[in-house]
């Protein structure tokens, strides 16, 4: 029977093309999209962790009492919590490192890399795919001269060659064996590509540096809270011991989602998917009025049927067999928009940005969620249509005609547009806001033009760095070779790269302003060499510049912004003034301030930080970091420089290895990147569900017209003109759009009031963006109503009084 009506419901699509053809685009377009972005939302949020058995493993350490930050141990404290852990099977920690490589086989690169424990890939339950990973006395202090790298630096670096197990690289300036190579699409944590012993690496630190991340495994029938009360005794007794290191922190588990991804990214997915969710409902109300309409031209044979004896059971079974057939004709186009959907963002992200463990891809589980939508969409669209057609007088029917159905599907037709409209006003009006934002964000005024500038960073790493002043000299000879270069108008070294961030911060003593102890003002501070303003092209607003030799030195002065000047200083002149860094031992006593200067963004454009901060500039001296940054002015395209500066360098320093080479401008661009790739995936879903409401106003008007030829025919008989047409059609689908958008402006704000966080410039409440929608739907709607319109004002009057 089934096959039966399957077969009965192709043959009667086939028969009605255009219907089909239109349904099966609706529906594709709303499906598409919705798969696209169930595959990010499984990607981020669903799919397991590349880990074995990944529920069992936790990320466990001790946060500050007062804040819910990430949970973090010091090397010397995990060796403790080690000792007294009873619950976990295993326990492993890394640490974040920048690492040097140097091996012959081609220049020195600069690679995101990590210290590990000899236990955290055990803990991970991770093999390598050739070699072997660190040993227990691998991770001793005094050993540990070993490394391991991930396949996709095998890959560029060796040609895969297995030959690479045993061979002698130097890694940070100590000569190491590679002893392993990791599986394919491994970079635990995020993108590393190679790793290196603990305990060599962090050893040296102090207790109170909590810079590693500690997983560990639940031994079985552990429950997290058993784990949760063991550490934190673990934890409270490791603040009694050592209260200067340990005091004011409490012990924490996170679950691994909870570590890896942030709560801002999890509630913009899932914005993501609620705004496709409405475009989808816009889709089935299509296809549902057309279904509707159509109904309408089969009234007869529906009759018929049921005059042979189908009961009213079965002809709706039978136009629900047709409406999921319609929808699983759909899947095909579904999944090949789906399928280009995903390519195009993947293409959209910047290398290495994105962490390893995420990946979103067509897979059986896009294709099932699609099968299920699409299944569940046609019980949607399809059920409510089937109920009407199957209702009415049979007597009626077969005389072509009841006035009372023909009322109650024009008044649900007419409602499921109004239905459209409003959504497609909450996810348009959310579309612009993040476009807006997005827009906001890349004309943010950075204090200087970033076109003219290229950067680059570069690490100072192994034992000739380590000498008094050694990265000072090297920094001032790369410095003057790179301004010698044709077309470089100025340079400057420091580890803080504009917008990228660096430098440093802490509170500060104002001379002849004391105040109680912890409540000192912060503020960022960076050490640069000289030519700093010349190189951004901005001067100093008051006061003076650093002298040449000044760049270069260990004198007391500084340059201050405008920002540290009026909240340190509000009524006063701080040039003259003096102030000295709470806590650090590399910096005097005393820096007196020579200059105020514009303030420039120093740190990255997103939507939550970009409020000017207090900063001040010493001579590079007081701030000699292994990890330095390069800004170079340009005349002309600024990336056209690499080469030279690599050549520079070079001739400084054949083992220094140059990364990170980007302008000014794509180090804006990435800063941002993110809110430009949530304002396009928003627009497009703003622009389709925009499409398909308007192909839903001119479906309905259309049927309107038609239903209502004999009536227009009598009112032109009688004399109404063609505007008068033209005002009754349009004036129809203007009052379904006006009440959608009245009914989508209650709406739209509690949805977008969700997004606010990510919002930059512009309220979720925005007035100008949603009067914008409102009145873009208002076009829309004059359009879609304009078309079937004129079409009854070419009605002829003899030919439907005849027909009536």
């Amino acid at each position: 029977m089934l096959l039966q009506d399957v077969r009965y419901a192709l043959r009667s699509l086939w028969r009605s093309k255009g219907f089909a053809t239109v349904a099966v685009l609706c529906l594709g377009f709303g499906i598409g999209v919705n798969t696209t972005i169930f595959s990010i939302v499984d990607g981020v949020l669903f799919k397991p962790f590349p880990y074995a058995d990944p529920d069992r493993l936790r990320v466990i350490g001790a946060i500050d009492a007062h804040t819910n930050d990430t949970p973090t141990l010091s090397y010397l404290d995990l060796r403790d919590w080690r000792e007294a852990n009873t619950v976990f099977s295993s326990m492993g920690a890394v640490s974040g490192r920048s690492l040097t490589l140097v091996d012959g086989a081609g220049e020195p690169e600069r690679y995101l890399g990590a210290a590990i424990s000899w236990d955290m890939f055990p803990t991970l339950g991770i093999a390598p795919a050739i070699g072997h990973l660190f040993s227990a006395d691998d991770d001793q202090p005094a050993t540990g001269n070993v490394v391991l790298i991930s396949d996709d630096l095998w890959q560029s670096r060796y040609q895969r060659n297995p030959s690479v197990i045993g061979r002698q690289v130097t890694v940070n300036g100590v000569t190491r064996d590679i002893i392993g190579v990791m599986p394919p699409r491994f970079n635990f944590p995020t993108n590393q590509k190679l790793w290196i012993p603990l305990g060599l690496a962090a050893s040296k630190e102090p207790r109170s540096a909590r810079s590693s991340l500690v997983f560990a495994r639940f031994k079985p029938g552990v429950s997290e809270a058993r784990a949760l009360q063991e550490i934190t005794a673990t934890a409270a007794r490791q603040a009694a011991t050592y209260p200067e290191a340990d005091k004011d922190t409490a012990a924490a588990i996170q679950t691994l989602r909870e570590l890896f991804i942030p709560p801002n990214v999890t509630r913009i997915i899932w914005m993501m998917m609620a705004g496709v969710t409405l475009v989808l409902f816009i889709a089935c109300s299509n296809v549902a009025n057309l279904l509707l309409a159509r109904a309408t031209g089969r009234r007869r044979e529906l009759s018929v049927r049921t005059a042979l004896g189908a009961g009213r059971g079965r002809v709706i079974r039978q136009l629900l067999t047709e409406s999921v057939v319609l929808a699983l004709v759909s899947v095909p186009l579904g999944l090949g928009l789906a399928e280009i959907g995903t390519r195009l963002i993947a293409a959209d992200l910047p290398p290495d940005q994105v962490p390893y463990y995420i990946r979103w891809e067509i897979d059986w589980r896009s294709l099932a969620y699609t099968i299920a939508i699409a299944a569940g969409t046609a019980l949607v669209f399809g059920l409510f249509p089937a109920l009407q057609a199957s209702r009415g007088n049979l007597h009626e029917s077969l005389k072509e005609g009841t006035r009372g159905n023909s009322v109650s599907r024009s008044l649900l037709r007419s409602t499921l547009v109004v239905l459209q409209i409003s959504l497609a006003l909450v996810a348009l009006a959310g579309a612009l806001l993040f476009v807006r934002s997005f827009q906001n964000l890349d004309a943010y005024a950075l204090g200087f033009d970033p076109k003219p500038l290229m950067t680059f960073r570069f690490y100072m790493a192994g034992d000739p760095y380590e000498v008094k002043d050694a990265r000072l000299h090297r920094v001032e000879d790369i410095v003057q070779r790179v301004e010698a270069l044709p077309g470089v108008r100025a340079a400057f070294a420091s580890n803080l790269v504009p917008i990228n961030g660096g430098g440093g911060g802490g509170r500060v003593a104002i001379d002849g302003h004391p105040v109680a102890e912890g409540q000192e003002p912060y503020i960022n501070f960076a050490g640069v060499t000289a030519h700093f303003y010349q190189t951004l092209g901005i001067g100093v607003v008051r006061g003076r510049n650093f002298t040449e030799s000044e760049g270069w030195s260990h004198d007391q002065v500084a340059i201050i912004n405008e920002t540290m000047a009026r909240r340190l200083w509000p009524n006063g002149d701080p040039i003259g003034a003096r102030f000295k860094m709470i806590g650090d031992v590399n910096a005097p006593d005393w820096f007196t301030i020579i200059g105020i200067a514009s303030d420039i963004k120093e740190d990255g454009i997103n939507p939550g930080n970009n409020e000017a901060k207090a900063a001040a500039y010493v001579p590079y001296g007081f701030q000699q970091m292994l990890n330095t940054g390069l800004t170079i002015r340009v005349d002309g395209d600024p990336a056209s420089i690499t080469s030279a500066v690599r050549g520079a360098i070079r001739s400084s320093d054949p083992n220094l290895p140059l990364a990170f080479a980007r302008t000014m401008n794509d180090v804006r661009r990435l800063s941002f990147w993110q809110n430009a790739l949530f304002g396009w995936i928003f627009g497009i879903i703003g622009v389709v569900g925009l499409l398909l409401a308007s192909v839903g106003v001119y479906g309905v008007m259309s049927y309107s017209v038609s239903q209502r030829t004999q009536e227009i025919g009598v009112r032109v008989a009688l004399g109404a003109g063609r505007r008068d047409v033209m005002r009754l059609v349009v004036s129809q689908g203007l009052l379904l759009a006006a009440i959608g958008i009245g009914a989508g402006l209650v709406l739209g704000p509690a949805g977008t009031y969700v997004g606010r966080s990510e919002f930059y410039g512009v309220s979720p409440f925005d007035p100008v963006s949603f009067g914008a929608v409102s009145g873009l739907l208002l076009a829309v709607a004059f359009v879609a109503s304009y078309i079937p319109a004129l079409r009854a004002t070419r009605v002829d009057p003899v030919i439907a009084l005849r027909g009536e």
